[in-house]
């Protein structure tokens, strides 16, 4: 029996596997795994547990969530135990019980045939092998995600930055470029990257290629973060510009020692004062704060590894996240940022033309206090609402010289903010805004609640009409509309034009219209849906050699399973009906399992002569949540992909998970 870190939190025995149920005691087992080995405080179990706003009963209850996981331990068989140690708890493990010890315990291994590059790198590519998927996609731990997961995501980048090298320094540019290709759309933020695919390029003899990779990330940088290149990039582009000779590829390399990684010599540790710099080079770094057990004064216990670190007395751990352009930064104290770009944006030409229509007409009339809704985004997860939000934010930038401001209304978990802690994050950002009208986009709000707080404002009498607001989100927010107007853009999938159109923007006019007909076909088996095709031209931009017919065939034949990005999860079909289902009410999500289980003829207002139809109330509420397609006086209906997602779920969920 062994324990899974790397990916969702699971218990595997041979080719079984448990993926446990979000709990609180998987919360507390995930703590206690990510420090195995060493006590950790029974204060930070109760953060980790239950956050930074815990219980009076936190201590209490503490000790019935360890009772619970030592049942659930006893029933699997396994052997490994959770003590009770002077302030806290200490689980044990050796690296082939827990994969994350594994990974470690091989990536050391291999830093030791640093003068075999072959051994090093089929090493290498075996830790990489334990990663299995999203890092603790079912604990809902704000602390674990905010302090433990940016940390080991680095662990990974670090691995996968000496794969690349490896492979560049023995002359094989070709595997290379297919890991690279990845990683850079994946990680736009990630420079190393960058710099080892135009270096690939070049030395496979593609100089223009190369060229033309460095003139998009440079205009990544400016646009995004406002900085140039790094100074090794730019040298790299001088060699091309000359057609110099690189000589062989001998990179230093990343080290792992003691489980933590070591930067590359080239690289600076990140302090509080750099952390713009490193926002801008993707660099992480996190602290756990508070892990191990510290005493009132910040030193470690007797006993404790002298490697642990423990921050200074005052001092804040630069933390690390993944932003929604895939980029790692480290953790922003506000929700609010500006409007970033959408690459290859394509279609929705009716629909951006109406909303910037609406965004620069002039404001409507109403009182001070009051601030109108000036345009509702709604629709499917995945359809494309942010980007469509963001993208015409761009285009209207001239109409609101304050700026455009990005809101998150839910965290990277997917819980939803609470509508104070947006509001102060609002209001202190405008009021650094300069002069004139500011436009606010509301991203992913979960319901009426969290916006209207934001829509009236106390401010000062005669302060003006005040921001445009837009706002993006799944449910229909109808209580919102009525209380506050505004105007609806709800949106569907793409036309089959729209499909065809995203494919040759993304992938090339050469190469699609090489083979028009299995561009249509891998449109049709993505369902003209937004995200799905997102992810399709990320898989094929990463396989340039692949013919788009044999893509489609190989797709087709489980497109759930291959519509996702292999090293990075998150972004992949499943997850994010997963993701959106996961917010319905139980007694909800259980009604829409059935409909997708069962025939069409559910949805109909007569439905199967011996069920009868569901009712109005639960098919309106499915349709609001952006489950549901069409409705009254049209039939109802469920994406085929969304359909068969459900019932692929339904068929593994008894044996693959259990509750704690």
């Amino acid at each position: 029996m062994r324990f899974q870190l790397l990916g969702p939190l699971a218990l595997a025995d041979g080719p079984d596997t448990v993926v446990l149920q979000p709990s609180k005691p998987a919360n507390l087992l995930a703590a206690l795994l990510l420090h195995a080995n060493s006590p950790v405080s029974a204060e930070y179990l109760q953060r980790a547990v239950w956050g930074e706003e815990q219980p009076a009963t936190a201590r209490a209850a503490l000790q019935t969530c360890v009772l619970r996981l030592r049942r659930l331990f006893s029933k699997h068989g396994v052997t490994t135990s959770i003590e009770a140690v002077p302030g806290g708890y200490r689980i044990t493990a050796a690296p082939p019980a827990l994969d994350l010890l594994g990974f470690r315990d091989r990536v050391r291994r291999a830093a030791g045939l640093n003068r075999d590059p072959e051994a090093e790198l089929c090493a290498l590519r075996d830790a990489l092998s334990l990663w299995q998927g999203s890092l603790l996609a079912n604990v809902r731990s704000v602390v674990l995600h905010r302090d433990e997961v940016p940390r080991l995501a680095e662990e990974r980048l670090r691995a996968v930055e000496r794969v690349c090298d490896l492979l560049l320094g023995l002359g094989r540019c070709g595997e290379a470029l297919v890991d690279l290709w990845t990683a850079t759309r994946v990680h736009p933020g990630h420079e190393r990257f960058h710099e080892q695919l135009i270096e690939a390029l070049y030395r496979s003899g593609r100089q223009s290629q190369a060229l033309a990779e460095y003139r998009r990330v440079k205009g990544f940088l400016l646009e995004e973060l406002g900085v140039d290149p790094s100074p090794s990039l730019r040298r790299l582009e001088l060699s091309i510009l000359r057609g110099e000779d690189l000589g062989p590829a001998g990179p230093a390399a990343a080290r792992v020692i003691r489980g933590e990684t070591v930067p590359l010599p080239a690289a600076r540790p990140i302090t509080a004062p750099d952390a713009a710099s490193a926002t801008a080079h993707g660099a992480a770094s996190a602290t756990a704060p508070g892990a191990p057990l510290v005493t009132a004064q910040g030193a470690a216990p007797a006993g404790a590894p002298s490697s642990t670190p423990v921050p200074a007395q005052g001092a804040t751990p630069v933390a690390a996240a993944v932003t929604a352009a895939g980029t790692f930064a480290p953790v922003p104290a506000s929700c609010v940022g500006p409007v970033p770009a959408v690459p290859h944006f394509t279609g929705r030409a009716a629909e951006a033309a109406a909303l910037a229509a609406r965004l620069t007409a002039s404001p409507p009339p109403g009182p001070e206090d009051h601030r109108p809704l000036a345009v509702l985004v709604s629709g499917a997860p995945g359809i494309g609402k942010s980007a469509l939000a963001q993208h015409v934010a761009r285009l209207v930038r001239d109409a609101f010289p304050a700026g455009q401001l990005l809101v998150r209304m839910t965290r990277a978990d997917g819980e939803p903010r609470p509508a104070e802690e947006v509001a102060a994050d609002v209001a202190a950002a405008l009021g650094a805004s300069g002069d004139g009208r500011a436009l606010l986009i509301l991203d992913d709000v979960v319901d009426a609640d969290q916006v209207r707080p934001l829509l009236t404002p106390k401010g000062e009498a005669g302060a003006g009409p005040g921001p445009a607001v837009v706002v993006t989100s799944r449910m229909g927010l109808g209580g919102l509309i009525a209380t506050h107007g505004g105007w609806v853009q709800r949106l569907s999938t793409f036309t089959e034009a729209e499909s065809y159109a995203l494919l040759l923007t993304a992938l090339g006019a050469e190469r699609v219209e090489a083979e028009p007909r299995a561009a249509h076909r891998l449109a049709a088996v993505c369902g003209h849906f937004p995200a799905a095709l997102r992810i399709l031209t990320a898989r094929l931009l990463t396989r340039p050699g692949l013919r788009l017919a044999d893509a489609a065939d190989w797709l087709g034949d489980d497109p759930l399973a291959r519509l996702t990005l292999t090293d990075s999860p998150d972004h992949s079909v499943t997850g994010l009906f997963d993701r959106a289902l996961g917010r319905l009410d139980p007694r909800l999500s259980e009604a829409f399992t059935h409909l997708a289980q069962g025939p069409p003829a559910l949805l109909d207002d007569r439905g199967p002569e011996d069920e009868g139809p569901a009712t109005d109330a639960v098919r309106e509420q499915l349709a609001d949540a952006g489950l549901l397609e069409d409705g009254p006086p049209g039939p109802y209906r469920i994406h085929d992909l969304l359909r068969a997602h459900v019932r692929r779920t339904a068929r593994i969920r008894d044996r693959r998970t259990e509750k704690v």
